[in-house]
């Protein structure tokens, strides 16, 4: 099981990934989300739901590069394949989504944390990172249309071409999070406020999140799918295997050094 779901209350939810050895998003995964939506949306007390991770070292690494290209995407009820499904599914639900970064959110990592209502990360021990241009790829989950929403043109360009890794401190600074909090903190400020939201009304909180959408931009249907299909045309591409071949030789999806310092060790030639 890649998803442990628990039940603080009937409005207050937790979903905690769990699928060693570095939480990678796969396609066990992307079921037990999609599943886990299924059930949010026939729920009607639910007010909050919080994502963390089993793994202190990684919320999710990144995609399963190396079974990507056989991960199904048969379309959802958005019309959108199960990932950009689901997440769409989330941003429009009449609840609230939290996420409590500690360690590693890459890739399709920090897409899901970008897909979600707020984020809390641990000021010591979050990084986030879009690789994919080290790999020879964009980000193809919701990268290239909610990033630049949250931070803005400049910043998204700074962070999608780099294929570095930030910190916290900077990623709140750039808004990519709301808080970076001491980690010795994070567990408890998430789950006060997780309550505390728990306790409110329903029909408020859905009107609140509903107007705020209207208000603001969010990621466009059309653009989502679009993106997720020049990913997979890049993905099948002679140039891009031929880089990811180099990186799973230096290391890539195993826990160790190269991984754990992808940030930096994906610009390997130069």
């Amino acid at each position: 099981m890649s998803l442990k779901i628990t039940k603080y209350s009937a409005a207050y939810w937790r979903a905690t990934i769990d699928n060693p050895p570095l939480n990678l998003f796969d396609q066990e995964m992307s079921d037990a989300l999609v599943a886990l939506m299924d059930e949010l949306e026939k729920d009607k007390e639910i007010k909050v739901i919080v994502f963390d991770s089993a793994d202190p070292d990684y919320f999710i690494s990144h995609l399963d590069v190396l079974r990507a290209a056989t991960m199904s995407l048969d379309p959802g009820p958005t019309g959108l394949s199960p990932w950009p499904d689901f997440a769409l599914r989330l941003g429009r639900a009449p609840f609230i989504s939290i996420g409590l970064l500690r360690g590693r959110a890459r890739g399709v990592g920090s897409e899901f944390l970008q897909a979600l209502d707020m984020r809390f990360a641990s000021l010591e021990k979050a990084k986030l990172c879009q690789l994919e241009m080290g790999c020879g790829l964009i980000p193809g989950g919701g990268g290239m249309e909610r990033l630049p929403l949250l931070i803005g043109r400049a910043r998204a360009l700074e962070v999608i071409s780099s294929a570095d890794d930030y910190d916290a401190a900077t990623a709140e600074k750039y808004g990519w999070i709301n808080r970076a909090i001491p980690d010795a903190e994070l567990d408890e400020f998430v789950d006060r406020l997780a309550k505390r939201i728990s306790g409110f009304s329903k029909k408020a909180i859905t009107a609140a999140k509903e107007l705020i959408d209207k208000r603001t931009s969010i990621a466009r249907v059309e653009d989502l799918a679009a993106t997720q299909k020049i990913f997979f045309d890049l993905l099948s591409s002679t140039e891009t295997q031929a880089r990811i071949a180099v990186l799973f030789e230096k290391g890539l999806q195993q826990r160790g050094d190269f991984e754990y310092n992808l940030g930096e060790q994906i610009a390997f030639d130069n």
